[in-house]
């Protein structure tokens, strides 16, 4: 247990200003670093938090060009920022439903107080991870190398809280349990999404089952 105090505890010299690729190259305590990381992750929350918001001001300003259009007997112009508006919602869906993956992850992060619970923690959260960055390559390509600090830095603990304690990494129940995590951040995101953006009037024959579709 005093090698483990040592690798959770103990406290770095640099403090937290190092940056996140510093300390995975040299790493040092766990602890220390899983704090480093779950900051870095909420950095990312709060970023998403900013996107989300900007996609909902251009989804109410593409609606009401929508309603504008259909007044005005313009079905051409309304189908095709009915069109536009369908993309901005799979944008807003997905970005959402990362920004609460990224949020569960946290979540637990900030419960692990175990050498245990790190490998059991950390394998879904990386699985988590890794999703969240592929789905947000076409949104935010800025956020790819981001998270993929988060990923690396979340490794190197993973592999030294593995070999301190000797233990084994079941992969397999670790998916399961990231994708339980992935499917619960989608069913919210459908959930909110319903909750806070109107539908899409009706009488645009392209349009038909379009939101349905991004679900």
């Amino acid at each position: 247990m005093s090698q483990f105090a040592s690798k959770w505890e103990k406290p770095n010299s640099s403090g937290f200003t190092t940056r996140m690729r510093d300390s995975v190259k040299n790493p040092g305590p766990l602890k220390p670093r899983l704090d480093l990381a779950v900051r870095q992750i909420q950095v990312q929350v709060a970023k998403l938090d900013g996107t989300c918001a900007k996609l909902r001001e251009r989804d109410a300003s593409i609606f009401n060009k929508i309603v504008s259009s259909i007044q005005k007997h313009d079905s051409q112009h309304a189908s095709v920022y009915a069109n536009e508006l369908s993309e901005i919602r799979k944008m807003s869906r997905m970005v959402t439903q990362a920004k609460l993956a990224l949020e569960q992850i946290t979540l637990r992060l900030n419960t692990v107080t175990e050498l245990g619970d790190i490998v059991v923690t950390l394998t879904p959260a990386m699985s988590v991870i890794r999703s969240v960055r592929q789905g947000l390559v076409s949104v935010l390509p800025e956020a790819e190398g981001e998270i993929g600090e988060i990923s690396g830095l979340l490794s190197s603990i993973l592999v030294d809280a593995g070999t301190v304690g000797g233990y084994s990494l079941n992969f397999e129940a670790a998916n399961e349990d990231a994708e339980k995590v992935l499917a619960e951040a989608a069913a919210v995101a459908e959930s909110r999404m319903k909750e806070k953006f109107p539908e899409i009037p009706s009488g645009l024959p392209s349009m038909e089952g379009s939101t349905e579709s991004t679900s």
